[in-house]
């Protein structure tokens, strides 16, 4: 391996979103240093970290790691895997093991494989509040002692240091917890003494594979290969290319801010960078720079049940009822607690109206024809959430409203059963940032001598 570049290959934006076999094959045969994957995201919602369930499918998932793997062990390649099964705490990365195995022994392949665990203890983060270490992210309220013990589950973001601790033990396969989305991409270069910046910025575009080439695709794999002063970023299908536009504006991706993205340990500071078209549909970025900070901080992610949901789907088509929905809605809501001894929480979901911005929508005078609700009850039990929903969609379908002409139904119901069971639910309520003095103590790492 030159000490002048690093070629990492990227197959997919998420672990089971599945990519063409050619396009990584090419990436294959460029002999790529590192092939680096992210398997999580937060972005389905606080569920499957609650639920210890992964939001892509076993099948899925073996069908792509079946294909890293192998390529991986059969020419050297390390290859890390970033926030296992989707979530990263211990029962997704143990999942994910378990796949690895399936594939190893079905193969043939033996290797060294280190697993790095992100699951953080209820009185780790009691100790962090204690000595003034947390700080809540917006719109997250300080964290307190009764949110902590209701937590189901609490996982922290890992940076690049226990990754580089697990290269050091000599592992070829690194099977990470939750980890900062860039960190499998950048942290073998950061170790080499690549520049951070242009590692992470990388990293951060790799991290979502093809989707920042034209046309966009979470389904293909991209090439990023990084020099002394800049990274150049290559697709690996004919039919997409990187521009100056697609790059650039992958990099606005989840940010708050244009130019600064906090992160473990610092922040990647993107107001010097620039981007150029090159030969060959690829683009070269550079300029970019990591700022250490002042104390190492981890991004902590925890979740609470709230109780069990019922959902019902029906859609209105009544001009004169669509009018007064609003008051509908409000006159269901109180004769339902008057009748009941309620502890659940009742929600009208309009689509068709303002069903996506809410309150931000700007088009408020915009007149529609027909509007898609789904009743929406979360109670303490799924038999008291189930009763309360299906006393909810009656009153809705045969309520009264100034101007009510026919006497059917006022709902037009999208199954049968009309009523969905949709078991438990679960809220974000540690969403905070804990300062760490050590950012590889609290990311235990095991060893697996992986054989057939």
């Amino acid at each position: 391996m030159g000490d002048d570049i690093f070629r990492v290959l990227s197959p997919t934006a998420i672990l089971g979103y599945g990519f063409p076999e050619e396009s990584f094959q090419k990436g294959i045969e460029k002999k790529p240093h590192l092939i680096a994957v992210d398997a999580g995201s937060t972005d389905p919602g606080p569920y499957y970290l609650g639920a210890g369930i992964s939001f892509t499918s076993k099948a899925a998932v073996k069908r792509d790691l079946g294909l890293i793997v192998k390529a991986a062990v059969a020419t050297s390649i390390p290859c890390i895997i970033g926030s296992a099964g989707g979530c990263g705490a211990r029962p997704h990365v143990n999942w994910t093991e378990g796949i690895i195995r399936e594939i190893a022994s079905e193969n043939g392949l033996s290797f060294r494989m280190a697993v790095i665990y992100a699951d953080i203890a209820k009185t780790t983060v009691q100790k962090a509040v204690d000595q003034d270490r947390i700080d809540p992210l917006s719109p997250a309220l300080p964290v307190t002692t009764h949110e902590i013990e209701k937590c189901v589950r609490i996982v922290a973001q890992m940076g690049a240091e226990p990754v580089s601790k697990a290269l050091d033990m000599g592992c070829q396969i690194i099977l990470c917890g939750r980890c900062y989305d860039p960190v499998p991409f950048a942290a073998p270069a950061i170790k080499m003494g690549f520049q951070p910046g242009l590692a992470y910025h990388m990293g951060k575009i790799l991290e979502c594979a093809a989707i920042a080439a034209s046309p966009g695709s979470g389904r293909d794999c991209v090439m990023g290969t990084l020099f002394g002063n800049h990274f150049e970023l290559e697709a690996l299908n004919e039919k997409r290319r990187f521009t100056r536009v697609s790059t650039a504006a992958h990099t606005m991706y989840e940010k708050s801010d244009p130019y600064f993205l906090p992160g473990p340990g610092g922040t990647l500071d993107l107001s010097e960078t620039t981007f150029a078209e090159i030969d060959g549909g690829r683009v070269r970025v550079s300029g970019s720079q990591f700022h250490p900070s002042d104390k190492y901080t981890v991004k902590l992610e925890g979740v609470k049940s709230v109780g069990f949901r019922t959902i019902s789907i029906c859609g209105i088509r009544d001009p004169v009822l669509i009018r007064c929905l609003g008051t509908v809605f409000d006159e269901i809501k109180t004769e339902i607690m008057s009748e009941y001894d309620c502890t659940g929480n009742i929600l009208f979901h309009v689509y068709g109206k303002n069903g996506v911005m809410g309150t931000l929508e700007p088009e408020k005078d915009a007149v529609c024809h027909e509007l898609g609700v789904v009743i929406e009850v979360v109670a303490d039990a799924q038999e008291q959430a189930d009763g309360l929903c299906a006393r909810i969609r009656s009153m809705l379908l045969h309520h009264s409203y100034p101007g009510r002409i026919s006497t059917a139904g006022n709902l037009a119901l999208l199954y049968s059963p009309s009523d969905i069971s949709c078991g438990e639910v679960f809220e974000f309520n540690i969403y905070h940032l804990m300062s760490v003095d050590d950012p590889v103590s609290e990311f235990p790492i095991e060893i697996r001598e992986v054989t057939p």
